[in-house]
């Protein structure tokens, strides 16, 4: 199993018998012996990279790779190394069509947060996570007694928390995580030609001038849940030429009242649409409800749907960007 050493704010922890106590579980977990698959060593290696609060020390590639959000499934995907992943969970809608055979045999584990034992249970070497949350004691475990286990992690920058939580997100931080990516996961050909494509088509985007103020609706009906100042809806938005109404805010999201949309009242809703909060139900809400139908988007139907998936920092930012542009364009012919 691969040596990964993770150093915490709190000091180093050290390597300890598999049978540990994972911090929070009710019973022992026991990871399963060591892969038959031994990873060759590599001179790309030892690789040690700052993320969030924690320095990540990999000293070979990882073989038995478990991903958390579809975010850093897909990027495993477009990196080639999907062979390597055992299990995937948290999967926030189906795969863009261009990684739908790279990942047709994905193990799906949980559609939700797995807990530590349907994890450790896949004898995994690495856990890549979209958000610092997913790695709790009520969730996949604390990632100091994960690596106790001798099970790394990273987790997506772009969500990390406190002094490390990106102020505000840029497209070179989302291209600077599939790098990061690519170096952790011995992938750094494909990581950096990737690089090289979201950029040119980053650079290709001629946003809107028409300046038209936007209200990014994630979910909610009694409070909203929106974009807010610092987050991928913020930068999703100014690559489009969208004038964000909550850019004030300094944050990736915020719940707010209808009272203050209201009073911004925006010429364009951006819906994310996902299976357990649509876009078709928030549009039904926002049609239905007398406080909402004074919007000037609502009474022109001017909104904008984008899935899920391509919402979160990650690979997809570019297209929805891209997408937004487009139905932008068609609203206003």
């Amino acid at each position: 199993m691969n040596r990964i050493i993770v150093r915490t704010a709190g000091g180093v922890t050290a390597l300890v018998a598999a049978s540990l106590l994972l911090s929070g579980c009710a019973a022992t977990v026991t990871p399963a012996a060591t892969p038959a698959k031994t990873p060759a060593t590599s001179a790309n290696y030892p690789v040690t990279v700052l993320n969030c609060e924690s320095t990540v020390t990999v000293t070979s590639a990882p073989e038995r790779i478990v991903s958390i959000k579809s975010s850093a499934t897909e990027l495993l995907l477009a990196l080639g190394v999907g062979d390597r992943i055992v299990g995937s969970a948290f999967l926030d809608g189906p795969l863009p069509k261009s990684l739908a055979t790279a990942g047709a045999d994905l193990n799906v584990i949980s559609d939700f947060l797995p807990g530590q034992e349907a994890v450790l249970g896949l004898n995994p070497d690495f856990i890549y996570g979209g958000w610092e949350s997913n790695f709790s004691a009520d969730g996949v475990g604390e990632r100091a007694a994960l690596e106790a286990l001798g099970v790394g992690s990273y987790v997506s920058p772009a969500a990390c928390k406190g002094e490390r939580m990106p102020d505000p997100l840029t497209f070179p931080t989302v291209f600077s995580e599939i790098e990061e990516a690519g170096k952790i996961f011995d992938a750094q050909p494909a990581a950096d030609e990737l690089v090289r494509s979201l950029e040119s088509d980053l650079a290709g985007l001629v946003p809107s001038t028409d300046g038209a103020t936007a209200l990014w609706y994630s979910s909610g009906t009694t409070t909203p849940y929106v974009g807010a100042g610092i987050g991928s809806p913020a930068m999703i938005m100014e690559a489009a030429g969208l004038t964000n109404i909550f850019a004030d805010v300094s944050d990736t999201w915020t719940s707010v009242g209808w009272e203050s949309i209201i009073e911004a009242n925006p010429g364009i809703i951006v819906l994310v649409d996902a299976s357990w909060n649509t876009a078709a139900a928030k549009i039904a809400h926002l049609e239905s409800d007398p406080a909402t139908q004074v919007l000037d988007a609502v009474k022109n139907q001017r909104y904008i749907i984008l899935p899920f998936a391509s919402t979160e920092a990650g690979l997809r930012n570019v297209e929805a960007a891209a997408s937004t542009i487009a139905q932008l364009a068609a609203l206003n012919e």
